[in-house]
């Protein structure tokens, strides 16, 4: 890793206009106006907004940004000035060495060439020869796993095969600059895990920009994070965590959902702390109880429940079943009153739902599926990136 600026973006802002009609003259306006020399005032006009506003950062070698934030905020528009897809109306890009990029789907391929056609295509673009491509041929088939479909037409790839194609170019390309959008959603686990490696080795010697919904994939391969939000950069720098945090912040969570047979009815749903008083958040290490009342018809004698703790990335973190329990439930028809001793709360600081869901015995009827049905947030003086964060017995020694 050296301290060589890559990526240099200063003032940089982009405006669109909202109606197409008014958009083309807009654009004769522009051209006349540069071809004559005459000042053009970058100012908005009626319909005109600034998808990207006033976006300042420098990205040296062995850094990878992570570009988040809600849809429409600018990050795809920004991403394609960087590649020279769309000209800035203000400010300065200073991009240095060779440029690949993965922008959408298809990234950038000719669909009538076969795969082997758009490898060499491709590097062709990215300045290398037909022998050094060469060289690079069986590298790049071997990564893409497209072996049997490397000389059939492009245009009838899946969308998959298309991002496969295309990271392996990019992969063993080894560009100086990489840009990527969303290109990991794509694929299954095994080829992720392969393009995560990749990432991790071009790090080393190029800067990469990473555009994705995915907060865990941010957190495990970046090392400084930008959030977005109408055009504007609202946080950046190298805390990853708390840029993860204040993207969550956009967005109000799922809305309740009660679903099943109907045999059963939850009536309240309430947190408390060791002390039972209700709370609606709680700091990390703090015993956390869960309390709901459920009626549930009599002919359901032996029911069992399941209660799960999910993240903001709507992936369950926490959950316990009542039927590996010591403690058995026998249902007369009356109201229950339930309440579930979590044990210090050991998630990382952050937002969480729950669900509670109550089924007949050994699973064998859903009676009542509560989604979403209470909201909390962990708080501490900290914030990491898994979401489970233990203590530990922590011991350190001075080494002679």
């Amino acid at each position: 890793m050296t301290d060589e600026i890559l990526i240099k973006v200063e003032h940089v802002s982009k405006k669109f206009c909202r109606d197409l009609k008014t958009s083309l003259w807009y654009g004769v306006q522009d051209i006349a106006s540069e071809v004559t020399g005459r000042k053009y005032e970058h100012e908005l006009r009626q319909n005109e907004f600034w998808s990207v506003n006033d976006i300042n950062f420098e990205l040296k070698r062995g850094e990878c940004l992570g570009l988040i934030g809600p849809n429409g905020a600018g990050k795809s528009t920004l991403l394609k000035m960087l590649n020279g897809l769309f000209k800035p109306d203000r400010g300065r890009i200073e991009l240095r060495g060779r440029v690949n990029s993965l922008i959408e789907l298809s990234a950038g391929f000719n669909a009538i060439l076969t795969g082997r056609e758009n490898i060499y295509s491709r590097g062709a673009v990215l300045g290398f020869t037909t022998a050094e491509i060469d060289k690079k041929l069986d590298a790049i088939i071997d990564f893409s796993e497209l072996e049997e479909f490397i000389d059939s037409p492009v245009v009838n790839y899946s969308s998959g095969m298309k991002v496969r194609l295309g990271f392996a170019v990019a992969a063993q390309m080894e560009p100086d600059v990489l840009l990527l959008d969303e290109v990991l959603a794509v694929g299954d686990v095994g080829f992720r895990a392969k393009c995560f490696n990749a990432i991790y080795k071009m790090i080393n010697n190029a800067a990469v920009i990473l555009v994705s919904h995915s907060m865990p994939q941010i957190s495990r391969v970046c090392s400084d994070i930008m959030v977005m939000n109408h055009g504007k950069s609202e946080f950046q720098g190298k805390n990853i965590a708390q840029g993860v945090d204040k993207f969550y912040s956009y967005f109000k969570g799922e809305e309740k959902i009660v679903a099943g047979s109907g045999k059963a009815v939850i009536d309240k749903v309430y947190l408390s702390n060791k002390n039972n008083q209700d709370i609606e958040e709680i700091s990390y290490l703090d015993e956390l109880m869960i309390n709901f009342e459920v009626t549930i018809r009599p002919e359901i004698q032996f029911p069992c429940m399941t209660v799960t703790i999910m993240s903001q990335e709507l992936q369950n973190v926490i959950q316990s079943i009542s039927l590996v329990s010591d403690v058995k439930i026998i249902n007369t028809g009356e109201k229950i009153k339930t309440q579930i001793n979590i044990g210090k709360i050991q998630l990382n600081p952050g937002n969480y739902s729950l669900n509670i869901s109550v089924q007949s015995e050994n699973f064998g009827e859903e009676l009542i599926r509560y989604h979403n049905c209470k909201k909390f947030k962990v708080v501490g003086n900290f914030c990491g990136t898994a979401p489970i964060q233990i203590p530990g017995q922590w011991s350190f020694q001075k080494m002679p």
